[in-house]
């Protein structure tokens, strides 16, 4: 996606401190459907079953009055003196009954996806995290970041004390972002409240590293932020909900191990057997533009102003005298009434009554009627 071919490292003072060349992974395609595919299924893959219970709906003594008493034959409670008695129950339709199709604990929860595809989202989500404008569209405050991709020196894997990880944070000005998540913390509506889930909170960045030495311990208490090893990324991490565009904060080392995880077009991938990095059909997506460009207009014909060839008209036979001796040319002699639309006999039609009196004999006792109707007459 984006065509920077270098990034700046920065220290934990926030200043630049070389540059660093960006990998082959931060140019693959931009693929949302790929994304949000890819992260239902896995989300799919940590649901806990839940049921019903079996007996549910059928724990009462209920049997039908049967007929002749103008009530339902659905089943009713036995006894009497208590509102509950004569009550329908079982039924789906009842008060106390069974659910239509109870759930089971059985059902296919979990799905089943493709590596390929799976690589394929994380390098997509990689590739956004490296454009400024969809990072900002996701919501994240990077206005004071000095650039994107951020990279920072080796030695943040080192630290292990959050007063020390939050001034880093400050001088790189990514601490607008954690600011952000801190304020948007608030009680969730509903029973998940009770659920061991009470509160809801934004998504900070994202710090991926090579090893921890303490990293992950001193950025655990900061509100939002998760470190994550680059040997395991997750689309779950990248690409929460299914949103592509997260902050993402690299360390060196982290960097320089995602060019031997990921594949060039010269080198291959050490980590990804035969895998290589999907991209783009066409190096510029404004199609309009290229085809507008003098270059592909100076190669093109001109357009043809006049019709080539000419429009047949159908005619119909039985209307029009020309297309019926199309299909019929031995009637050229014949004429068509407009009143009756009766074809008269030509002259090749005589022609062939004549010959066919001369080659026949009609002489039999039996060939009476078939003469006269044919004009003999004895």
């Amino acid at each position: 996606m984006t065509s920077r071919p270098t990034a700046s490292i920065y220290g934990l003072n926030g200043k630049q401190t070389g540059q660093i060349a960006l990998p082959m992974v931060f140019s693959a395609p931009v693929r949302p459907d790929i994304i949000q595919t890819v992260h239902t299924n896995l989300r799919k893959n940590r649901r806990q079953p839940y049921a019903v219970s079996s007996r549910a709906g059928h724990i009462t003594a209920a049997s039908s009055w049967g007929t002749g008493r103008a009530v339902a034959r659905v089943p009713r409670v036995h006894g009497g003196g208590t509102q509950r008695s004569g009550q329908a129950a079982i039924g789906n339709m009842c008060r106390g009954g069974h659910m239509y199709a109870p759930t089971k604990s059985w059902r296919r929860w979990q799905r089943k996806t493709n590596t390929n595809v799976k690589r394929y989202a994380v390098a997509s989500a990689l590739a956004v995290s490296a454009v400024p404008a969809l990072v900002l569209s996701r919501g994240h405050k990077i206005e004071n970041v000095p650039e994107v991709p951020l990279v920072i020196e080796e030695a943040v894997e080192s630290i292990s004390n959050s007063s020390n990880a939050l001034n880093i944070l400050k001088a790189v000005g990514a601490f607008d972002d954690v600011s952000r998540v801190a304020a948007s913390r608030k009680i969730r509506r509903g029973k998940g409240k009770l659920r061991n889930r009470r509160y809801i909170v934004k998504k900070g960045p994202i710090i991926i590293c090579n090893k921890d030495y303490g990293i992950s311990r001193a950025f655990r208490n900061l509100a939002g932020v998760e470190v994550v090893n680059v040997h395991s990324l997750s689309l779950l991490k990248l690409a929460p909900g299914g949103h592509l565009g997260r902050f993402i904060i690299w360390t060196k080392p982290a960097i320089e191990a995602i060019h031997r995880l990921w594949s060039t077009l010269a080198i291959p991938s050490m980590a990804k057997k035969a895998y290589i990095i999907p991209r783009s059909a066409m190096a510029n997506s404004d199609l309009k533009r290229l085809i507008n460009s003098d270059e592909v207009q100076s190669t093109l014909r001109p357009p043809k102003n006049t019709i080539s060839g000419k429009h047949m008209i159908i005619k119909n036979p039985l209307q029009n005298k020309s297309a019926f001796l199309k299909l019929n040319p031995y009637v050229t002699s014949k004429k068509i009434k407009k009143k009756d639309s009766k074809i008269r006999d030509s002259k090749t039609s005589r022609h062939f009554y004549k010959k066919l009196l001369v080659d026949s004999e009609y002489q039999t006792s039996g060939c009476d009627g078939f003469r006269s109707w044919l004009g003999l007459h004895s």
